[in-house]
């Protein structure tokens, strides 16, 4: 039973999320702002305009279409059945007038009715011998002749549909007109307010002084047409919807796949915090546009986990700069206050101790001026790297200074290995300072006796090269890029008890690249080390 219930548990806290996850994709779908439903009710939009133009040329095309064909097919039956028809009335046209009560429809009109029955144009309902004219039974249709004088004789006026009358100069300008109605149709309302499709033709019937051209005005009405279109327009109206509704299925599951790469994108982002910028976005979803926006993204998580690193490095190294520049000033304050306790307890009376306790203070006096000094030019350099640069001759330049050196050097052994004439644009009193800090490195790091060091200066294309060489202890692989680094120091112990602080090699490596040039030591343990300085040459 347990395990039941944690299967139902599990069951229902499976369609939970699921359900939430449909809601969250619903809620997504249907709000305004969101991109999906942006871009689904522009889609739809478009292809619902689209369709609507559709209907309407439809609409228009076929409304035109089924009025031209039945205009054609009443100008075929104007030019042969009904025409016949007039031509054997048996009187002249010009006899005919108003339809008399009581006409029985014997004679001559019954047989014309007959034949024009058989030739498909309807038929002729009264005689033309008691001055009527000829009624022709075309149910649906008017018709009626004009003649020039604008009489105007409706023909199928009691049988059919009123014929709708235009105006005398309407009727004027088809008789100027060699094929009366040549543009097609008209559609005119009769007095009973309804629609008729019209056409006209000029038709020779027979009169008293001969044959007379007439006007034959032949309509139908247009609303069983109008029904035609209407219901296509309406099965047109059907399909679109069923259109719309396919496309909208269709086009759901195709837009949620094409989103992925951004929700994805946008649960990178919501896991991705000042702690954690190792996330990365996918570049190969297949959308270009996608791509390209990962890869942007990329490249600013990259330079902000740099930014953030070296923030990180500048915190530590200003919380190890201010702990090591507080020991250094520290202990030769330490060293200060104590002598100055000694003389206060009666050592000032002795010379022999006074003399000593004033030499031990002038040394740590002199040692704590020279840290503020670093420090002062550290940060000058930092802030400003500004250099006098004036064209110096670098050999003349170490060779001024090799009396200075080899004091500095004492015992140990010093090889100069200049070349002549090398010229670069540099500050003199910065590159005598980067070579006497180089130095003072190589002679602490060497034996007083044993010790060797080696200046050699040498020319390559555009650039001057000067290495110092000792052949002290060498440093280790894990010291090495931490060399330059302000206050480091490889053997703390060592260092304080020869003065160092640890700030030359960093004072060299700001001054060398003031002046446009780079600075690297190459080292193996028990193999010495060497420094190299490279500098623009003219």
């Amino acid at each position: 039973m347990k395990r039941l219930a944690g299967r139902s548990r599990a069951r229902t806290g499976g369609i939970t999320a699921a359900g939430k996850r449909w809601i969250r994709g619903l809620r997504s779908l249907i709000s305004p702002s969101s991109l999906r439903f942006q871009l689904l009710s522009r889609s739809l939009f478009l292809l619902a305009a689209l369709l609507i133009l559709i209907g309407v040329f439809q609409y228009v095309i076929m409304k035109d279409f089924l009025y031209k064909n039945q205009a054609e097919t009443m100008v075929s039956q104007m030019r042969g059945p009904l025409r016949d028809v007039f031509m054997k009335a048996g009187q002249p046209i010009e006899h005919w007038g108003p339809p008399k009560p009581g006409g029985d429809g014997a004679g001559v009109g019954a047989e014309a009715g007959m034949n024009g029955s058989a030739s498909g144009g309807g038929g002729i309902g009264g005689e033309g011998t008691d001055g009527r004219p000829p009624q022709l039974f075309i149910p649906g249709a008017s018709l009626a002749i004009i003649n020039s004088d604008h009489d105007f004789i409706d023909l199928n006026a009691e049988s059919g549909a009123p014929a709708p009358q235009l105006s005398d100069a309407e009727y004027a300008a088809l008789f100027e007109e060699s094929q009366p109605g040549s543009e097609g149709y008209r559609v005119i309302e009769d007095q009973d307010g309804k629609e008729q499709l019209v056409v006209f033709r000029l038709v020779g019937l027979p009169g008293e002084q001969g044959e007379r051209a007439w006007l034959v005005q032949m309509g139908t009405y247009t609303a069983p047409l109008r029904e035609v279109v209407m219901r296509q327009l309406l099965t047109f109206v059907g399909l679109s919807l069923l259109a719309l509704a396919g496309g909208l299925a269709l086009y759901l599951p195709i837009l949620r796949q094409a989103l992925t790469p951004l929700n994805q994108m946008v649960r990178i982002v919501e896991d991705t915090n000042a702690g954690n910028l190792s996330n990365r976005f996918t570049v190969a979803s297949g959308q270009s546009e996608i791509d390209r926006l990962g890869a942007s993204f990329n490249g600013m998580l990259e330079r902000l986990e740099e930014s953030f690193e070296a923030e990180r490095e500048a915190k530590e190294q200003m919380r190890r700069f201010v702990a090591d520049a507080s020991h250094e000033l520290r202990t030769p304050l330490t060293s200060i206050h104590g002598f100055l306790e000694v003389l206060l307890r009666g050592a000032a009376n002795r010379p022999e101790q006074l003399h000593t306790a004033l030499n031990s203070m002038l040394g740590e006096a002199q040692r704590m001026k020279k840290l503020v000094e670093d420090l002062l030019t550290l940060a000058k350099l930092d802030r400003t790297p500004v250099v006098q640069r004036t064209q110096v001759r670098l050999d003349k330049v170490i060779a001024e200074m090799e009396p200075h050196l080899r004091m500095l050097a004492g015992e140990r052994e010093v090889l100069f290995d200049l070349q002549p004439g090398l010229t670069a644009m540099c500050d003199r009193d910065k590159i005598k300072q980067v070579v006497l800090n180089l130095f003072h490195n190589a002679v602490q790091h060497t034996d007083p006796q044993q010790g060797t060091i080696a200046v050699r200066l040498s020319a390559h294309p555009r650039q001057a090269e000067l290495d110092v060489r000792d052949n002290g202890p060498g440093i280790a692989p894990e010291h090495l890029p931490h060399v330059f680094e302000r206050f480091y120091r490889i053997d703390a112990s060592r260092t304080r008890k020869q003065g160092g602080a640890g700030l030359g090699l960093s004072i060299s490596q700001a001054i060398v690249e003031a002046h446009g040039g780079t600075i690297e030591v190459h080292s193996e343990p028990g193999q010495g080390a060497t420094f190299r300085v490279t500098l623009p040459a003219i």
